[in-house]
């Protein structure tokens, strides 16, 4: 019996101890999704605004050179 209730213990504690390790695995996989999708929105901001600076600059450009003196 004692025998018994060791062993009921022990795969309780092991069955906890896995349930909480795979748990932390998930997390951490979570966080490092999200990171990964902040750093390219980040770049996706980043290149719209490039983007949207050469469009101003062409812009100038070109009313600048239209322009006689």
């Amino acid at each position: 019996m004692r025998k018994s209730i060791s062993l009921l213990i022990l795969f309780m504690s092991m069955a906890f101890t896995m349930s909480m390790t795979s748990c932390r695995e998930t997390k951490e996989d979570k966080m490092e999704d999200a990171i990964e999708e902040v750093k390219d929105g980040v770049e996706e901001a980043g290149d719209e605004i490039e983007d949207a600076a050469d469009k101003v600059g062409d812009k100038i450009e070109e009313v600048t050179d239209d322009d006689p003196q």
